[in-house]
């Protein structure tokens, strides 16, 4: 059975075509302004990537925070049931979940692949990837080079300010005082730990953790969470798609 799982989030729309059990490709989009655009982008991106043609594909199901928008899947489920069906795939002793997402972040405990409790994050921009794009800006730092760069620092800056507006200010006013930016990487990474670290612990997550989302690709983010946890966070090969993979093999249960 060949299906397509569809994550449409805030900032990124993810697709993977599985084919059994086995994922025959996945592609990664920005979502700009139109979920539903990108979503059908996206679907012919990963059927071409697949050499798959269209009517070979059974269903498709839709995730993420844009999944009602996406009007040609035959399915919806949520970004909780998806995110533990994607990991659990790849890890089938996973016990909890951290996913730190472009627009937010949440928490997820479970109990053989099911879901028992979660927490989410989802009404303020801090402690999410959008945190560290804007605060990265201001940086004028690449993204992708944030993470690194803050594994370079021995003194990470406090950052005070936990809304994202005011936290861009505060990045330039410590750039004005010439605060190494090594060191404000590092505290604008330590800042956004302050808010996830408190989260796992209250839904008291068992070994082994995942750690998935856009933000799991930043090495310093892995890094501060596993010192402030004191655990080891797998990481899939490719942390964005799991939701999306999630969505996949919940086409397959039908």
């Amino acid at each position: 059975m060949i299906t397509v799982g569809i994550d449409a989030g805030a900032a990124t729309t993810k697709a993977v075509l599985l084919s059994g059990s086995e994922n025959r490709g996945y592609h990664i989009a920005d979502t700009a302004f139109d979920f539903l655009s990108a979503a059908r982008h996206i679907f012919n991106a990963v059927l071409a990537a697949s050499h798959t043609p269209a009517e070979e594909v059974e269903k498709v199901c839709a995730t993420g925070y844009g999944r009602s928008s996406i009007s040609f899947a035959d399915m919806t489920v949520s970004e909780i049931t998806a995110q533990a069906r994607g990991v659990h795939h790849l890890l089938p002793e996973v016990r909890g979940i951290i996913d730190i997402g472009g627009q937010d972040s949440k928490v997820i405990s479970l109990q053989n692949g099911r879901v028992t409790d979660f927490l989410m994050n989802d009404r303020c921009a801090a402690g999410t990837g959008k945190f560290l794009e804007y605060t990265a800006r201001a940086l004028e730092v690449p993204i992708e080079d944030l993470g690194s760069l803050a594994l370079t620092s021995h003194d990470p800056a406090a950052i005070t300010s936990m809304c994202t507006v005011f936290a861009e200010s505060e990045v330039l006013s410590l750039r004005a005082r010439g605060i190494p930016r090594e060191d404000i990487a590092a505290g604008l990474i330590v800042s956004i730990a302050a808010r996830i670290v408190p989260m796992v612990r209250r839904l008291q997550l068992e070994e082994p953790i995942a750690f998935v989302g856009g933000v799991a690709r930043n090495q310093g983010m892995r890094v501060v969470l596993e010192r402030e946890l004191g655990v080891i966070l797998f990481v899939p090969r490719e942390p964005q798609i799991t939701g999306a993979l999630g969505a996949a093999l919940s086409a397959q249960k039908g």
